[in-house]
């Protein structure tokens, strides 16, 4: 630990992500997120924080050119940071700006982790974790904003609560389509409560439900074999 940050590693320390020890801190939504994007040349995270999943997905796709956009300065310096230390400072580039205003372009994928939660919802996180929990903007803004900055075909990716799904499905009907939702459960025997849902611009094909995956196994102290080949970047979400 050096200060208020940490150095923490992801996918069997092939990444060593410096973080906010008291802000958002990076972890199995990032990872999850980061196997569950499609393959791009030209791919963007909205919102990358420290940069965990935007450098997971740099890992996996190692011929693509990625853009983070992070509004929060001490997040996107450490975001900049991260990008080098781990050498993908000739193909990842850091915006500082909100991604409601920035001029970021257009993109083959975007993916994203949104604040999980809406202006008084009633959740009340530290200080220091407000802006990566709390959002102002609804998900049908976030949703819209983005699938403009979409080229045809281009997909957006995103995990969110489970009970946020009739919400995403609303936000992109119209907009998306193929939408694969895939949910995310504690164990077999709960019900889920992430998921992770795609949509692609300018396809009319309907809306699939898959089985989706299960964490942990049944006493809930281990990984799945499923969910640690992907927390170990030895496998990816199966769409």
């Amino acid at each position: 630990m050096k200060g208020d940050t940490t150095d923490d590693r992801f996918l069997d320390g092939r990444l060593v992500i410096r973080q906010s020890a008291q802000g958002y801190r990076a972890g199995m939504d990032a990872l999850l997120l980061a196997a569950a994007v499609s393959p791009a040349e030209k791919l963007m995270e909205a919102g990358c924080g420290p940069g965990a999943a935007l450098l997971a997905a740099a890992l996996r796709f190692p011929a693509a050119q990625l853009t983070g956009v992070e509004r929060d300065p001490a997040a996107a310096a450490l975001a900049r940071d991260n990008v080098a230390a781990n050498g993908f400072s000739d193909r990842v580039r850091i915006v500082e700006g909100d991604v409601f205003s920035a001029a970021i372009g257009a993109f083959e994928g975007i993916f994203l982790n949104p604040p999980y939660a809406e202006a008084g919802e009633g959740i009340a996180p530290k200080p220091a974790r407000q802006g990566a929990h709390v959002t102002e903007q609804p998900l049908d803004v976030w949703i819209a904003r983005l699938s403009n900055h979409l080229t045809g075909g281009g997909v957006l990716t995103l995990i969110h609560r489970a009970d946020k799904l009739a919400a995403i499905l609303a936000a992109m009907d119209g907009r998306l389509g193929a939408v694969v939702v895939h949910p995310l459960r504690p164990r077999a025997d709960a019900p889920a409560s992430r998921v992770l849902v795609r949509g692609v611009k300018g396809s009319r094909a309907p809306l699939t439900l898959l089985r989706g995956l299960d964490l942990h196994d049944a006493s809930g102290a281990k990984f799945s074999p499923e969910a640690e080949a992907i927390f170990r970047g030895r496998a990816t979400v199966d769409w």
